[in-house]
């Protein structure tokens, strides 16, 4: 069959399949893209011959990238979208999406246009010209932050690179960021295809079980334990093993705690339930992390913010049993490695440990007070739900609205800012879907793209993306392409004036907040603190097409947010905080450096808390 390069791609992509127990799937159901010189005559053109891949036009390359991965996450990594740019700036634009989906584990096929592979042009419009050799490209730059790349030269390279790439965006254990390099002239370039290259294909997705010597030494380390604690982290969501994961909790009794990625996995009331642990967790699950001698850590890669900066765990005997289907993640903390998927290892646990002759926490010293102290938080979480700030409202009150307002089912989405560690800490999670917080990356201007894509792959439920004004600032274009395509979002802007998180962290390092704040430039003080910038987001988010409704109380808050969910159209309310409200104390660190010496002493002070937090961290080197 004779194609172009672009054409082949695009049909064989329209032709995979994902597969896991027994159930079949478009393995890509769609593309985004921005067209310029270098894939209007390539990429778009094969497009526009076939609806076997429906287009979708975005607004901005790094956006679409966020939309892909908050597609790909709501579909529990069998589906991944593909994204596809014009050369140079237009390409690049998608390496920060890149490095967020590869940080997070998350399947995205990106298509970066790409210089003449003949050279006959060169130097073409946008090409990076490198004088130690002529095949360097600015898409070099995607090769650190792609679990997958290559660069398609000749039509011949074609099919071996597919193949290679369906097999990374189908494998739980190597996904992330696939890139194939397009150069222009390639991409139209025509050549003779076999058939068999467009036949339906479906790559089976494995749910790997546990070696039967490594279970045996898990459920040792596990029975042996007197106050375990299981962090359940995003494996166990994408997975689907939530269910796996209450058996075995209301099997051995042991708490659960979970970050960012497993929040919901075990819903928030349920009696084994302890919340966030880690720098943003809670102070129970805090409290049970620091004296625990077992530490189960369920599809986790144990981020910082979830060791606290390894600190959280201070018992000098604790051991950790990993199960993750990730050897390189399960291997971490030195812990007994349980190579993996999350469900089938959970099933497996759960078998051997069931036994109540064995069963690890019933005798738990952990579990005395454990209830307690969990009503106890959990009124703290009301008082600070119901805080009354005035005159501004405090942010923990708008968490507090959200969540009571909001369906169970309905989607939350947050990436960056204070609105993430107030999140883990706060929030009442009853589904495992329901909770849609980006925090490998943190990457400022995800909220609305990443809603963008979690509505895409949900129609059914109701998606509210929570951002501030820094993270608004920083990406906003994907109104546009909500609106366009008739997607309905609902839109809470926090409007701060500045950067409420980094003020704070600013602060707690000694650096007075400095240069966090939208401040006109004082012309005595030659510094950005000045009256405020007249900023108007809402109106700009009306300019985007948006239905927009602006609040001045929590009271208002909590109807416009009813009107918002109701309404057939993407809806953005605006709401004015205090950066300066009061929020719980996760009883945690994070160890961000202060300047070692100053003249200022609010910088020597904040040294000195350091240094003593520091004496805390652990190299957990125990076998």
């Amino acid at each position: 069959m004779r194609l172009t390069v672009a054409q082949a791609l695009v049909r064989f992509l329209a032709n995979q399949y994902s597969e896991r127990d027994g159930v079949e799937q478009r393995l890509v159901p769609g593309c985004f893209g921005i067209f310029g010189h270098g894939n209007v005559a390539g990429i778009a053109q094969a497009l526009l011959e076939t609806d076997a891949l429906r287009y979708h036009l975005a607004r901005n390359e790094q956006g679409m990238v966020h939309a892909a991965v908050g597609y790909a996450k709501t579909r529990n990594r069998l589906q991944a979208m593909a994204c596809t740019a014009s050369i140079g700036p237009g390409s690049t634009n998608m390496v920060t999406g890149a490095a967020l989906a590869t940080i997070n584990r998350i399947p995205v096929l990106l298509l970066p246009s790409d210089f003449f592979a003949t050279r006959v042009a060169s130097p073409v419009l946008q090409e990076l010209e490198d004088p130690r050799g002529f095949d360097v490209s600015v898409n070099d730059a995607f090769r650190p932050v792609s679990r997958f790349f290559d660069r398609i030269t000749r039509p011949e390279q074609l099919p071996s690179a597919l193949l290679g790439a369906m097999r990374v965006l189908t494998d739980p254990a190597e996904t992330g960021a696939v890139t194939i390099s397009l150069p222009q002239d390639v991409q139209a370039e025509a050549f003779d295809w076999p058939d068999e290259l467009f036949d339906r294909r479906v790559w089976h997705v494995a749910r790997p079980v546990p070696e039967p010597a490594a279970l045996a030494r898990a459920v040792e380390v596990l029975r042996g334990a007197r106050r375990p604690l299981l962090v359940a982290g995003g494996g166990v969501v994408y997975s689907e093993a939530g269910q796996a994961l209450l058996r075995f909790a209301e099997a051995t009794g042991i708490p659960v705690a979970d970050t960012h990625a497993g929040k919901g996995a075990l819903a928030w009331d349920h009696p084994n339930s302890v919340g966030g642990v880690g720098a943003t967790g809670t102070p129970v699950a805090n409290a049970l992390a620091r004296d625990a001698d077992v530490i189960l850590g369920v599809g986790t890669r144990y981020s910082d913010f979830t060791t606290a900066s390894r600190s959280a765990f201070q018992n000098p005997d604790v051991r950790f049993v990993n199960l993750n289907v990730t050897a390189f993640d399960a291997a971490k903390q030195s812990a007994t490695m349980l190579v993996a998927d999350a469900r089938a290892g959970l099933d497996a646990l759960t078998d051997e440990l069931h036994n109540p002759a064995t069963r690890a926490a019933e005798s738990s010293d952990s579990r005395v007070g454990w209830s307690g102290d969990m009503g106890r938080w959990n009124a703290v979480v009301d008082r600070a739900y119901h805080l009354g700030h005035g005159p501004l409202p405090a942010q923990t009150e708008v968490i507090g609205a959200l969540n009571e307002v909001l369906a169970p089912s309905d989607v939350i989405v947050q990436a960056a800012g204070s609105m993430p560690g107030d999140l883990q800490m706060l929030w009442r999670a009853s589904d495992p879907k329901a909770y849609h917080v980006e925090y490998g990356y943190s990457c400022m201007g995800y909220e609305i793209a990443g809603a963008l894509g979690v509505k895409m792959a949900d129609p059914d439920r109701e998606v509210f993306a929570v951002v501030g004004d820094g993270s608004y600032l920083m990406m906003a274009q994907e109104i546009v392409t909500a609106v366009s395509e008739g997607i309905k979002l609902n839109i809470v802007i926090v409007q701060n004036h500045g950067f409420a998180s980094i003020g704070a962290l600013s602060e707690s390092v000694g650096s007075q907040r400095f240069g966090t704040a939208y401040r006109f430039r004082d012309p005595d003080t030659g510094r950005l603190d000045g009256e405020r910038l007249p900023i108007d987001l809402a109106a700009n988010a009306a300019s985007l097409g948006a239905e927009v409704i602006r609040v001045g109380t929590i009271a208002e808050f909590r109807d416009a947010l009813a009107t918002s969910r109701a309404s057939t159209r993407t809806t953005a309310i605006h709401i004015e905080t205090d950066p300066l409200a009061p929020v719980p104390d996760s009883d945690s660190w994070w160890d961000v450096p202060v300047a070692q010496v100053s003249a200022l002493d609010s910088t020597q002070q904040a040294r000195k808390s350091y240094e003593q937090h520091k004496t805390t961290q652990r190299t957990y080197l125990n076998p």
